[in-house]
């Protein structure tokens, strides 16, 4: 495309040109455009004639020129795959310029020519009928003075500053030919420092008496010079530059001549999700109801003085979910019996969810939560928007929602650096994954972190399909990037196991500690790719629901989980793990330890809410996005961002619809143990016995490694290489479970046929 239209720009010109000189003799040719046998003058022949007469005779005249750019220049914005912003605006005033030209020169021609063209001629005319010659004239002025104001900037300032400037290089040209002894110095302003000076209109005072004189004052007075003064000795410390390695200087030099490595470059037009994608609701916001607060302040206080419990001070603080009384108890009263009261204030309050915090950390005060009657939403856009999120320079920002202070939280999963989400069925787990995501991809670029998503539920998550080659990561044999199969998830994490050594040995080889130092070095061209150097993007797996995985695959899950929660965290990979069923056969001892970030949303029991938070509050929240957040310290009640279905739809329609890679981010091949390997295909590799376990498996009709054992007396690692071994030499078929392999050969006859031509 980019070269069809630079070819067309030229083709243009060349007919263009050609026109002015042939045109008038070509006018005849034109009515006879399907015969052979006329020929036209132009040097592009009848195609060149045809375009020329229709663009500059019956068009915008010699204003048509600026087409043929305009269509040269679109051609080398596609070629160099430049941002069409640009190019539109070319456009756009080019379009502008033409129309105003073909009036301009139509108004000096009494007939039709091709200075003006058709259209330049008739807009004339028509002009001149309403508004006259004169009227025609102070229109086309009128619209000049806006296109340079509007284009260059060309102000009443402007003018007046060239006056000035030409009003005092004559000036000094006078008194450099008036004064024969000296020339005076011209103390003014250069040419560009008044330009500068006039365009940010900088008022430059004069001082007054009263400070010249306090200058004069505090100017310090010349110390009287000695009339001979002896020569101080000076010492000159020569400054040795540092030696730098040759592998120093190349990478110096690279950077010098191409600038530092880019890792967006090839995505480098990529455009980020707009704000306007996201929903804006027209609850959001706190909305203080006095009354309520009134009301349940006295109720507070009233229960508490009934079991004797006096109040110095309480305090309020609105949230979107929950509003937090901060009381004051007075001298000598025990926090444990304030603690114990809990169910007594939820039913003089009439309200679902009373959180007592005894006492609130770093604070001396009691906290008691308790639900608004009117709670409001908190949207993705709100948090997504905040300065706290969009000004933030964490390697992978997540905005969770709003704590109870209305404050935007956002989290660094880098530093977590996994995180276990947890609680009952509907209380917004998936929401709050998509609020992860959502804000990741806000804020990385598709080159800078990838995402491994496994959704055992199979609807959660496949919306995310759509950004496949932009930001999902899969197995290369695999054709869904998002594993809904519990099968596939071993191979998966298995995979992620490879990549995570493959990583560590990248790291050993560049003498670094973690990823931000080594993509670091990388950027500076100090790591060569020829040695097997890359940059290396963020890799977060997400599984939506980590319990269906336990009770299918068990230790084969739970593993590889734990091995990367343990090791991975240098080398950029983090894990994101979601269950409704916080049960301790699923959050095992082994999760936890490696999970230090944990979100828990609302759950049925305390024992459920100890599992996931090693303590209690879980069971007492209100749902509907309701949470609490800890990374091993204190905890944190947040309202978890709420971002829809169609909202999701739309941000990856948005990202899908854009230029992406050949193909999603590759993960290493792995092979599970037991599905049968191809490693034993050199025919000298067999074992001895490899002839008669063919005979015994062809005469039974049976691939199992246990006929083996007991008809050659083998034990279990070598009756298995056997079979591993026939599978290769197509004798037995794939690995079927708990199922014997297929016999893929007949009879001996036919075996020894097969063995035969393996020899030749």
């Amino acid at each position: 495309m980019g070269s069809f239209l630079v070819l067309l720009g030229l083709l243009l010109f060349i007919a263009f040109v050609s026109f002015l000189f042939t045109g008038k003799a070509d006018q005849s040719t034109l009515t006879e455009f399907t015969s052979r046998d006329v020929k036209p003058q132009n040097w592009l022949n009848k195609t060149g004639a045809w375009l020329s007469d229709f663009f500059i005779q019956r068009g915008f005249g010699i204003a048509s020129f600026i087409f043929a750019g305009l269509i040269f220049l679109s051609g080398v914005f596609v070629l160099t795959n430049s941002s069409t912003k640009k190019l539109q605006k070319h456009w756009f005033w080019g379009t502008l310029i033409v129309i105003w030209l073909a009036i301009f020169f139509g108004f000096f021609t009494e007939k039709l020519d091709i200075l003006g063209g058709t259209i330049g001629f008739e807009m004339n005319l028509f002009l001149q009928d309403y508004l006259g010659k004169i009227g025609t004239s102070l229109l086309l002025v009128f619209f000049l003075i806006t296109y340079l104001a509007i284009r260059f900037k060309v102000t009443a300032d402007t003018f007046k500053n060239l006056f000035q400037r030409a009003s005092k290089d004559i000036k000094n040209e006078f008194n450099t030919v008036t004064d024969d002894v000296t020339v005076p110095i011209d103390n003014d302003l250069t040419a560009e420092a008044e330009d500068i000076k006039s365009a940010f209109e900088l008022d430059i005072e004069k001082p007054t008496d009263e400070q010249e004189e306090l200058a004069q004052e505090t100017k310090p007075k010349p110390k009287p010079e000695p009339e001979k003064e002896e020569a101080e000795m000076t010492i000159e410390v020569e400054k040795v530059a540092e030696e730098l390695s040759e592998t120093d200087n190349l990478s110096n030099k690279l950077v010098e001549d191409f600038g530092q490595f880019d890792p967006t470059l090839e995505l480098s037009n990529y455009k980020f999700p707009s704000l306007d994608l996201l929903k804006k609701y027209e609850s959001e916001g706190i909305t203080i109801n006095q009354e309520e607060l009134e009301e349940n302040k006295n109720r507070i206080v009233e229960t508490l003085n009934n079991y004797k419990i006096g109040i110095a001070s309480i305090k309020a603080t609105i949230g979107p979910t929950v509003t937090l009384y901060e009381i004051v108890p007075d001298a000598g009263i025990r926090i444990s019996k304030i603690k114990n009261l809990e169910d007594d204030i939820a039913l003089s309050l009439s309200a679902l969810g009373i959180r007592i915090i005894a006492p609130i950390p770093g604070k001396g005060t009691i906290g008691i939560e308790v639900p608004n009657k009117n709670s409001t939403i908190v949207s993705m856009r709100s948090v997504i928007a905040s300065q706290k999120f969009q000004k933030s320079d964490m390697q992978l920002p997540i905005a969770l929602g709003k704590t109870i202070s209305n404050e935007t939280f956002v989290v660094d999963l880098a530093k977590m650096p996994h995180l276990l989400m947890a609680g009952a069925t509907g209380q917004g787990k998936s929401v709050g994954l998509n609020a992860v995501l959502t804000s990741l991809l806000y804020k990385k670029h598709p080159a800078e972190v990838k995402f491994v998503l496994v959704d055992p539920k199979k609807v959660e998550l496949t919306l995310f399909n759509k950004i496949e080659r932009h930001y999902l990561a899969k197995l290369p044999d695999s054709e869904d990037a998002i594993i809904t199969d519990n099968t596939k998830v071993i191979n998966t994490l298995n995979s992620l196991c490879i990549e995570m050594d493959n990583r560590y040995e990248m790291l050993k080889n560049a003498l670094c500690r973690n990823i931000a130092e080594y993509n670091a070095k990388f950027k500076a061209r100090k790591l060569n790719p020829n040695d097997g150097h890359q940059f290396l993007p963020y890799i977060v797996l997400v599984v939506d629901e980590f319990a269906d995985l336990i009770m299918t695959a068990g230790k084969e899950v739970e593993t590889p989980i734990a091995r990367l929660a343990q090791l991975a965290r240098a080398i950029g990979i983090h894990l994101i793990i979601a269950t409704q069923r916080p049960s301790v056969n699923v959050i095992t001892g082994i999760i936890k330890a490696n999970f230090p970030a944990r979100i828990a949303f609302r759950v049925t029991s305390k024992i459920d809410s100890r599992t996931i938070l090693d303590g209690s509050g879980a069971d007492q929240l209100i749902g509907r996005g309701d949470m609490l957040y800890t990374q091993g310290n204190d905890m944190i009640r947040i309202q978890c961002a709420f971002v829809d279905t169609p909202e999701v739809e739309e941000i990856t329609d948005f990202i899908g619809s854009q230029k992406a890679y050949p193909e999603a981010y590759m993960l290493p091949e792995y092979v599970g143990e037991e599905s049968g390997t191809s490693l034993d295909v050199d025919i000298n590799d067999r074992d001895a016995l490899f002839r008669d376990a063919a005979e015994i498996i062809v005469t039974a009709q049976q691939g199992s490694a246990s006929l083996l054992q007991r008809k050659l007396k083998l034990g279990y690692n070598r009756a298995g290489r056997l079979i591993d071994q026939l599978e290769a030499a197509g004798i037995v078929g794939g690995f079927e479970g708990s199922k014997a392999r297929q016999v893929l050969v007949p009879d001996l006859a036919a075996l020894n046929q097969l063995l035969e031509n393996e020899s030749q």
